[in-house]
């Protein structure tokens, strides 16, 4: 009765405590997205969902995990491995969307400069784009093909921009977007001189960008070097069947579960203090 008693005062203060602070906000849907859906987006391959990606990443970890076991008859050494090949896939995912964003850091100079011909030229600026999807870079034509195909069908260009912007997926489409936008809802006469403008910016910080990244590829590297060799020993060791033994025991596990929280905590904080700040999407 006493610890019932115990039990409902401490409830009782918890809900006084918790009554005298405001109530969060939901965030908005958008904001809700799931990371997932996003780095697949990054990605390129949106057509993908999170849960057929973490299915791949599961099934991944099992079959590795077996194979270690046949090979090995060490259990703990396959656990450690199958979350080592579990993490796989989203590793690839984000290599991938890194190599994408760097890619199309360098094409969106020729973009702009495409774009401010075809306005001299006395095209408008929907007719402008839809020229990007034959004679912008190859690495983007698909994407203006799928602009110019929407824009014709709804005949919406704010809409269309918005599709455009939705497969892209990346922070400087966000910002040229939606200077485009804005120069077609207020008018003037300067979008060639704001296009120019925009070009020379954004060569300038894919020079700068470029450079830092260089730097940090040599932390990177270190770090998953010095993650990846120790495990690499370990697997050595364990075709050998007094190193199995050793690790099916109990002290095993621990040394194991030990070795795969500190390798991931050093592996995270070497790349966390060398790494760049990541360009956010802030104009979604």
């Amino acid at each position: 009765m006493s610890a019932l008693v115990g039990l409902l005062g401490g409830l009782g203060l918890f809900l006084i405590w918790s009554a005298c602070w405001a109530a969060p906000e939901h965030p908005p849907v958008r904001a809700r997205r799931s990371r997932l859906a996003g780095l697949l987006q990054q990605a390129g391959v949106a057509q993908v969902t999170p849960a057929s990606l973490l299915a791949s990443c599961l099934a991944l970890a099992v079959v590795t995990g077996l194979l270690v076991v046949v090979l090995t008859a060490a259990v703990p050494i396959a656990v450690c491995f199958g979350l080592f090949s579990g993490y796989v896939p989203v590793a690839a995912l984000r290599w991938r969307a890194r190599r994408r964003s760097r890619l199309l850091g360098a094409l969106w100079p020729d973009v702009v400069d495409h774009l401010r011909s075809a306005i001299r030229a006395g095209l408008s600026l929907p007719e402008a784009l839809i020229q990007l999807g034959t004679r912008g870079p190859a690495e983007l034509r698909g994407d203006f093909i799928a602009f110019g195909a929407d824009y014709r069908a709804g005949g919406h260009f704010d809409g269309a921009l918005q599709g455009l912007k939705n497969r892209l997926a990346d922070p400087v489409a966000d910002r040229i977007i939606e200077a485009l936008r804005l120069t077609r809802d207020v008018g003037g006469s300067d979008l060639g001189r704001l296009l120019g403008t925009l070009s020379e910016f954004l060569r300038d910080h894919a020079r700068t960008r470029s450079e830092l990244e260089a730097r940090q590829s040599w932390t990177v590297n270190a770090a998953r070097l010095a993650v990846a060799a120790p495990w690499v020993v370990l697997m050595l060791m364990a075709t050998r069947p007094e190193a199995i033994a050793a690790y099916n025991s109990v002290a095993g596990w621990a040394v194991l579960a030990g070795g795969l929280l500190v390798s991931l905590f050093c592996y995270r904080l070497m790349l966390r203090i060398g790494a760049l700040p990541p360009e956010q999407r802030v104009l979604q």
